[in-house]
């Protein structure tokens, strides 16, 4: 059985690899995270406290544990709240990212690490893997800094690039584009939604399974793993309302200047996925499929 160590696992996808590789059964899976244990069960999996911005933890914790794998879920991921606080989005997004590699080379781990679309400028998306980065903002400069770190390191790795993530964690502390458009319209509140942003949103779940297959195979590189279908978040809307039955009238289109937020978000990226497709045998869902999911656990 393979061991694997994930970061993060209390984020939300963290929750869905720890759920995926319990269900699969075929790895010995050590789930860290900072604060307290948020899963909902304890069985299947070992917790660990692990802060990943604390370099004695990070050694002794991988040391101990000595993983085939580790996954690097934890980040900095509000994006506008990086801007303001620059220092604690590097020291998660970067700096943590030295102290993996360290802990990794010494047990002989294979390291996955998570980074975005954000890395790009949106100049001229759906990108590829080989594509030049061009960040716009705090954010996408860390997570670029520590893809960096990892491509000049000497460890065996993999890069999942991602574009947008939604589900629903356990604790529902999260919100998502499909879970506010529903609640709002069903509150007969009108929203703004943006024309002039291009995403391929990612179902946590497919994200969960795309790094499965690369910690599966610990194939090596980076890979783009993400939705297919290039949407603005106003289609988004007009789909989750169009599949609750909700009052789509409630819907105006904005642009993103509508809106003053302290980063620059690009206006165009989303992914090409056929690397993933090819190599892993990754498959991910439809935006729709995607909603239907979200509206079974709703129900849960």
């Amino acid at each position: 059985m393979k061991k694997i160590l994930i970061t993060g696992s209390n984020g939300l996808l963290g929750q869905k690899l720890v759920e995926l590789l319990k269900n699969e059964g075929k790895s010995e899976i050590i789930a860290t995270a900072r604060g307290e244990n948020r899963l909902p069960y304890t069985d299947g999996y070992t917790f660990k406290k692990m802060d990943i911005t604390n370099r004695e933890e990070v050694l002794s914790v991988i040391k101990a544990a000595k993983p085939d794998v580790v996954i690097n879920t934890a980040a900095m991921t509000n994006v506008d709240q990086c801007e303001s606080d620059k220092d604690n989005c590097w020291a998660q997004n970067a700096t943590a990212v030295e102290y993996l590699i360290e802990a990794c080379k010494a047990s002989g781990s294979f390291l996955l690490h998570l980074s975005t679309d954000f890395i790009f400028d949106g100049a001229e998306g759906p990108y590829k893997e080989e594509a030049e980065a061009n960040p716009l903002s705090f954010y996408g400069w860390s997570k670029w800094a520590g893809e960096k770190l990892i491509l000049h390191s000497d460890i065996k790795w993999s890069i999942a690039r991602t574009v947008l993530v939604y589900g629903i964690a356990h604790d529902m502390s999260r919100s998502n584009i499909i879970l506010w458009v529903k609640k709002s319209l069903e509150d007969g509140k009108s929203i703004n939604v943006v024309t002039d942003q291009w995403r391929t949103p990612t179902l946590a779940e497919d994200l969960a399974k795309g790094c499965a297959l690369i910690a599966e195979k610990e194939a090596e590189g980076i890979f783009n793993i993400s939705g297919e279908q290039l949407l603005n978040p106003y289609q988004m809307a007009n789909m989750t309302a169009d599949f609750f039955n909700l009052d789509k009238t409630l819907i105006a289109e904005a642009t993103a200047a509508t809106f003053s937020q302290p980063a620059k978000r690009p206006p165009k990226t989303g992914f090409d996925i056929s690397k993933a497709k090819k190599v892993l045998g990754y498959q991910p869902k439809s935006f729709q499929e995607g909603i239907a999911l979200l509206a079974e656990q709703i129900k849960k």
